[in-house]
């Protein structure tokens, strides 16, 4: 039977007129997989229930910032307190120093934290920093890595090993996706080129060290070093941008990890509990050329707002504090268990999981560490099975490029069901 969405259409026709294509992200329209978006009224622990009265296992959990679920009751009390004290400030509060406290204490690389309201801004700042300490012009990015929508990173490679930027969105200017270098990820030779030919103009180099917004691309350890020592060769800073992965497979940065040392980390999602903040963290000797102390301008009205501080922290409490990533560490296996056993008779089922990330990637072959070796019959797979998904109750992200999270509050039969339904859907194709 067909899960009535009458008052999501209802909703969904009524912000069509008021909002460019009914949304206010296109990552929630729902073009690559069919039908239109739902409407949300509330979210509880690992689930969300519609304004129908649907409910559905969220392993979407807001992209990424959830790790404890809907209005974890762990961090419910800081939160409904701060509310009361009031919405915003536009001045310095107490939580601010709270919440940076918690973020430095996982970065032991890290001397400042600079809180901004997202994390498209975290990067635009992390990038005029790099320019303002260098004197250069330029930025190397990689295919596959997505680091926000401001202007420069909205850019796609030329047609050589390391050329200039193509800018892939109207508005763009030529002159400025020209001062970024984009190069394919998993290539030294590219790496190599990009250096000898741009290494005097580049400012910055920045990289997801764990790309996940076009599938889980994990990267050889080996080439992220690689990356690391032909920075400091030619003096570009190294910016990690962890807005996905900061704080989400351990308490700090996934760049300790592999060792990357970079030079600044953006950070999101997580070290907001759920509410609009992003982060730059780094050195004192390179944050500090940021404004009021340097040369280097940032503002923002809201940033570090009293509200989002207090989630923030609360939730980097208990991060610190309770076992979550072995929980959600047992979470992983429990579904790999589940899915390698109700998907033994699919030969192209394949599946990349880190921690609490998950990527379907249904393809015969290797799975992938650049983006452009993402199989489209893989994504054409999961786009055909996400409707059928929703029907039986299970929410995730719409479009076969981008990856699952887990959370703590979901539980064993959660995980377990979500795989042993992935297996039927597919078996179907």
């Amino acid at each position: 039977m067909s899960l009535n969405h009458t008052r999501s259409k209802e909703l969904f026709e009524k912000a069509a007129r008021l909002m460019p294509g009914g949304v206010n992200s296109p990552v929630r329209a729902f073009g690559a997989v069919g039908g239109q978006p739902i409407f949300f009224q509330r979210g509880e622990g690992a689930e969300l229930v519609d304004v129908d009265g649907n409910r559905y296992v969220d392993f979407c959990q807001s992209w990424g910032p959830l790790i404890l679920g809907h209005w974890a009751e762990s961090i419910r009390e800081d939160v409904t307190t701060a509310l009361t004290e009031g919405l915003t400030f536009g001045a310095s509060s107490p939580r601010e120093v709270a919440c940076a406290e918690r973020v430095l204490d996982g970065l032991p690389g890290c001397d400042r934290v600079r809180f901004v309201s997202s994390g498209t801004e975290a990067v635009m700042t992390a990038l005029r920093l790099a320019r303002g300490v260098t004197g250069r012009p330029k930025i190397l990015k990689f295919e596959g890595c997505y680091h926000g929508h401001s202007d420069g990173l909205l850019v796609k490679a030329g047609s050589g090993l390391a050329t200039s930027g193509i800018a892939t969105s109207k508005g763009v200017p030529d002159t400025i996706a020209g001062e970024t270098v984009v190069i394919p990820l998993d290539d030294e030779a590219a790496l190599d080129s990009a250096f000898a030919e741009f290494g005097p103009e580049l400012a910055a180099v920045i990289i997801e060290p764990l790309p996940a917004n076009s599938g889980l691309l994990e990267q050889r350890t080996e080439f992220l070093l690689k990356l690391r020592g032909l920075c400091r060769d030619h003096g570009a800073l190294l910016i990690a941008d962890e807005v996905i992965n900061g704080f989400r497979l351990r308490y700090g940065s996934y760049s300790d990890t592999v060792d990357l040392q970079p030079d600044l980390i953006t950070l999101g999602k997580i070290v907001g509990g759920g509410m609009p903040v992003g982060a730059l963290a780094g050195p004192a000797k390179i944050m500090d050329q940021l404004a009021p102390l340097g040369p280097v301008y940032q503002a923002g009205t809201l940033s570090g707002n009293p509200v989002a501080m207090a989630a923030g922290a609360a939730t980097l409490k208990v991060l610190a504090e309770d076992n979550v990533y072995d929980h959600l560490e047992s979470l992983g296996q429990t579904f790999d268990a589940a899915l390698t056993k109700a998907g033994a008779g699919i030969d192209w089922l394949h599946w990349k999981r880190l921690g609490s990330i998950i990527w379907l990637h249904c393809a015969d072959g290797e799975l992938p560490r650049r983006s452009d070796r993402v199989n489209a019959e893989a994504v054409e797979r999961f786009n055909k099975i996400h409707p059928s998904l929703l029907e039986r109750g299970y929410y995730l992200p719409p479009s076969g490029w981008e990856v699952m999270f887990l959370s703590h509050a979901h539980t064993p039969d959660q995980v377990t069901g979500l795989a042993e339904t992935l297996a039927d859907l597919l078996s179907s194709l």
